[in-house]
């Protein structure tokens, strides 16, 4: 077994005969010295090979990434290396044995590589040698240790929950499984252990947490992958605020070990109404000091017709966001792809005004008073070289695009401090969403979500203006997790079955175990649940979740290296009786 790490050793070392293992990370020959960069997990150690040793003909032939074992000793570098930790000496080789020969690389071993991601995936054994995802997995090993012993501390159950479900709607796709001892049947992969979880609070455990895989068919993004981790809590005889309370001091925990940051607790709290009032997105990125603003008011009784149409609707809106001391960076065809922009998040177009030498000028400087452009300068106090940004619309749209737009013109003014960490609770949202997709209101988070105490009788007459007992946290933009206080009263399960268009007949058939065990003893609980991939890329610093997952997917739910998913032998298909068609 290998003895020591390579950077183990420093200038406190000298004389000492070592044996170190590793790859060959470079290979340098200069002035009949071979020069090796030794690689192991730790890192980097300078090998030096003369040419009277009997090892020396070995070393000049080896290749890139062979893997050897050597026996040398510790002195003192004649030239350091500030860069690595090991730079002050260098490992004179007495003996080298090569353990393994590498053949030429589909790509350099380096964070600068210029490889494709594709082919980065497709080899991901080599991938993961860079000295950036090799940290990213140790960050998130040290992140899953911290977790464990918080929990541990705060006398926290783990407990395993099934892999193999009953297909529940969700709201993702389940990913099924065939059953071969029960034709016809499937297992679903969870969406997350929500059932499991309430259950073992009916069960008694009362304070349980997970470190739980998850499954969701699903589109991917950035930060989204078909499998995902996650760390899955749950109480019981609790309210919102100590569920709140607990994951402060985890994330407390987190951030102080992992970043050396401590946090200002209580975190702020910002109402689901209030975020999108504000930034447009129920996850606001508040390392960015810019607001949307509301110009309804101003244009209450303007003879705009674009403005006046929009505003004879129910929920017409006016919105805007004020791009301070940039007008001068944003042409008339920069502007135009922001009208561009704008108009993929449905809205209908983008009204521009810059503040020049004390005048302004734009899309609708001539079709607007200077009455109502007074009003403008005061209310969102508009300085020397500001751009207007205003979006006409209907609410949510108006307030979705420009929340969008608010993150683009930062990201484009470079406005973000990355070393910043802006975390927040948004709470109170609502119980219901309408999906236009199926013309009917479904659950904002999932049917077992707690409505406010208030708001109970709204569950099947109101459903627009019901409020619940869940919670997200956002940090830096990210909604990094999030949960709910739960419902625990059987008729009030029911009425929510209900209003989501569920008969009892068929919550009977999706959910009758689990509404069977509220039949004896629920106790109050509520949880959430923390994104460890989110997590881990908010900490490491990185926007692509897979830079964090030893094994990710693609775009396409695929993988790269192992060729999944792929078909199977006929004679599997057989014994689950199932039947292959081609789509018509």
């Amino acid at each position: 077994m290998k003895k020591w790490n390579n950077v183990e050793f420093n200038i406190q070392n000298v004389g000492q005969t070592v044996e170190l293992c590793g790859w060959v990370s470079k290979k340098r020959n200069l002035g009949g010295l071979v020069f090796i960069d030794l690689r192991d997990r730790s890192g980097i150690i300078q090998l030096v090979v003369r040419p009277e040793n009997s090892s020396y003909e070995l070393a000049s032939s080896l290749k890139t990434e062979s893997v050897i074992q050597v026996t040398g000793d510790i002195v003192e570098r004649e030239s350091k290396n500030t860069k690595i930790p090991t730079g002050e000496i260098e490992v004179i080789v007495t003996a080298l044995i090569l353990k393994s020969m590498a053949v030429d690389l589909p790509f350099e071993i380096s964070d600068d590589t210029t490889a494709l991601e594709d082919t980065r995936l497709k080899y991901r054994y080599l991938d993961l040698r860079r000295p950036t995802l090799k940290e990213n997995l140790m960050v998130r090993s040290k992140l899953m240790n911290v977790i464990r012993n918080f929990f541990y501390e705060e006398s926290f159950i783990e407990v395993e929950t099934p892999i193999l479900c009953k297909s529940t709607p969700e709201g993702a796709r389940d990913y099924l499984v065939p059953s071969r001892v029960n034709h016809g049947k499937f297992y679903a992969l969870p969406q997350s252990p929500q059932i499991f979880k309430q259950l073992l609070m009916i069960g008694g455990m009362e304070k349980y947490y997970q470190i739980a895989k998850c499954f969701r068919d699903e589109d991917l993004r950035a930060d989204r992958q078909p499998e995902f981790t996650q760390v899955d809590v749950e109480m019981s005889f609790v309210e919102e605020e100590d569920v709140l309370s607990m994951t402060e001091q985890l994330l407390f925990r987190v951030f102080k070990e992992m970043k050396g940051i401590e946090l200002e607790l209580p975190l702020q709290r910002m109402r689901y109404d209030d975020a999108i009032r504000d930034y447009g997105s129920d996850k606001p990125d508040l390392r960015i000091d810019m607001k949307i603003q509301s110009l309804n008011q101003i244009f209450q009784n303007t003879e705009f017709a674009v403005f006046k149409n929009v505003l004879s609707t129910t929920s017409g809106e006016i919105g805007c966001v004020v791009a301070k001391n940039c007008a001068d960076q944003y042409s008339r065809k920069e502007i135009d792809k922001l009208t561009d922009f704008v108009k993929t998040y449905r809205a209908s177009g983008l009204a521009w005004l810059k503040y020049t030498e004390g005048d302004f000028s734009g899309s609708i400087r001539k079709v607007v008073s200077e009455s109502e452009l007074e009003h403008l300068k005061q209310q969102l106090n508009v300085e020397e070289n500001d751009l207007i940004l205003i979006v006409a619309d209907q609410y949510r749209i108006t307030k979705t695009a420009l929340g969008e737009l608010r993150l683009k013109l930062a990201r484009d003014m470079n406005l973000i401090d990355k070393s910043l960490y802006k975390l927040l609770w948004v709470v109170d949202f609502p119980s219901f969403e309408y999906s236009e997709e199926e013309e009917r209101f479904v659950a904002c988070h999932h049917p077992f979500t707690a409505p406010k105490d208030e708001d109970v009788d709204k569950l099947l007459t109101d459903k627009a203006n019901c409020y619940s007992k869940a919670y997200d946290i956002v940090i830096n933009g990210y909604e990094a997790g999030g949960g709910s206080i739960r419902i625990h009263q059987a008729d009030v399960q029911a009425k929510m079955f209900e209003a989501l268009g569920f008969t009892l007949e068929q919550a009977k058939e999706k959910f009758g175990f689990f509404l069977e065990a509220f039949q004896y003893g629920t106790p109050p609980h509520g949880g959430l649940a923390l994104g460890l991939d989110r997590l881990t890329m908010l900490l490491v610093g990185t926007e692509n979740i897979r830079d964090v997952i030893a094994f990710p997917k693609t775009a396409s739910a695929s993988c790269l290296m192992s060729e999944c998913p792929n078909i199977v032998d006929q004679r599997q298909l057989e014994e689950l009786n199932i039947q292959l068609v081609e789509k018509g």
